[in-house]
């Protein structure tokens, strides 16, 4: 700790003799993991990695670099500053000034979690126990856990660090022609349950076998929490952007506090419970909570410094990174998907647990054609006759006016919890 403090410190003071602003990021983490080749352990792997990000700020011109190697600080330093000299100046009002945040336990690290290759074939046999369940291959895993921490300091004296475990795990399964995928991750351990894993991604696949046919035609659909999470997550999330929005490349850009949305729904940010949880962000502004849509109103979009200097807003505290290298962006910490709750499986309708090609969704337009995958009928709570082939199109925006009602129960997938949602008379493509 002394060490990389040290380091830190020698960065900032040098950094300040030739630029306005400095900042770095300090990013450790150590990790093992394992990966099934069917149902055997192929390959087992740990890893310990350690670097620094230096950003510098130089009569509003920003330039960036990152090492490996933290003893390489001085050429990191010069590397960025060398940057900064060629890149476009642009509105610049400085680095977050120290002040006061309120003390919270984040519940993002898990004292008890041992990083050691036992802890994860204890996760990968647990796996292998769930899918004996059901006849079904496996195809592939995975099992891993890991612990690491972040300092961040700049010249203007802001200094946050924070630390965070992880435990995940996944497995793919297949009966016949039929493929089943789960999986499970958390800061704690004790809250992913390897067992329950296995067992639902070797159902999938058992329950998918000898699909029929479904005519073309308009139904009542419910997207699972997984498939609701993968069409959001690829189009009306990063409508909330606010380089996005200042692009005019949002849907979203010129509804600022209008009702486009079912007024049952709200989509915010909470900072301070999940597994992105932090009390700054990358860039050293405290966090807070975002409502991005409240009770179906647009009410704000999320800016990092850079994006809220260059178009006169501020900055609310979402700049994230994925590591040491490059710059900070604009994202989220945790996302929730909330609303009215109440039982959606009771009336017949059409269930996906995923869906194939959310990635190819207009992000502009909202309008999208993904394979469901993993269907079936639904009705009384049970899941009837699966579904052999099926296509959903239509557009999430107008899709998220009309909500038939979410589940009672959220699903924690990462950073963002949703609950399964129902949908009236959505357009599904058969053969």
């Amino acid at each position: 700790m002394v060490e990389k403090i040290s380091v830190i410190d020698n960065i900032l003071r040098e950094g300040q003799k030739i630029a306005d602003d400095v900042e770095v990021f300090f990013a450790k983490a150590s990790g093992v993991g394992v990966e099934l080749k069917g149902s055997q352990i192929g390959e087992a792997s740990g890893s310990d990695s350690c670097g620094i990000g230096i950003r510098v700020i130089k009569d509003g011109k920003i330039g960036c670099s990152s090492t490996n190697d933290p003893l390489k600080w001085k050429m990191c330093l010069d590397s960025a500053v060398s940057g900064a000299k060629l890149a476009t100046p642009q509105e610049w009002g400085g680095l977050p000034l120290p002040s006061e945040i309120e003390k919270r336990d984040l519940h993002t690290f898990d004292t008890s979690l041992k990083v050691d290759i036992s802890v994860t074939t204890e996760m990968i046999n647990k796996l292998k126990t769930g899918a004996s369940e059901y006849e079904a291959d496996i195809v592939g895993g995975s099992a891993s856990v890991s612990s690491g921490g972040i300092i961040l300091a700049n010249s203007n004296g802001v200094f946050y660090s924070n630390e965070k475990t992880r435990a995940g795990v996944s497995l793919e399964t297949i009966c016949g022609t039929s493929t089943g995928y789960e999986f499970d991750n958390s800061c704690f351990q004790d809250e992913i349950d390897p067992v329950n894993v296995g067992r639902e991604a070797a159902y999938l696949a058992v329950h998918s076998k000898d699909g029929d046919e479904i005519d073309t035609g308009k139904y009542d659909v419910i997207l699972s929490p997984v498939a609701v999470c993968q069409l959001l997550g690829s189009v009306v999330f990063p409508s909330f952007s606010g380089k996005s929005v200042k692009a005019k490349r949002s849907f979203l850009a010129d509804k600022l506090g209008e009702c486009c949305m079912d007024e049952s729904l709200s989509i915010y940010d909470d900072p301070f419970n999940g597994m992105g949880a932090a009390l700054r962000d990358s860039e050293g502004v405290p966090t807070r909570k975002i409502d991005f849509v409240k009770e179906g109103v647009v009410n704000e979009f999320s800016y990092d410094l850079k994006t809220a200097y260059r178009y006169g807003e501020q900055s609310t505290g979402s700049a994230v990174r994925a590591g040491s290298g490059g710059a900070p962006v604009i994202g989220t910490h945790n996302i929730y998907v909330d609303g009215k709750r109440e039982n959606i499986y009771d009336e017949k309708a059409v269930y996906a647990h995923t869906v194939v090609g959310a990635h190819t969704a207009n992000g502009i337009t909202g309008d999208f054609s993904v394979e469901l995958s993993n269907a079936s009928w639904m009705q009384d709570g049970e899941r009837g006759r699966p579904i052999r082939s099926a296509m959903l199109s239509g557009n999430i925006f107008e899709m998220l006016k009309d909500i038939q009602g979410m589940s009672p129960e959220s699903r924690k997938l990462g950073s963002i919890i949703v609950p399964a949602m129902r949908f009236g008379s959505l357009s599904v493509v058969g053969k």
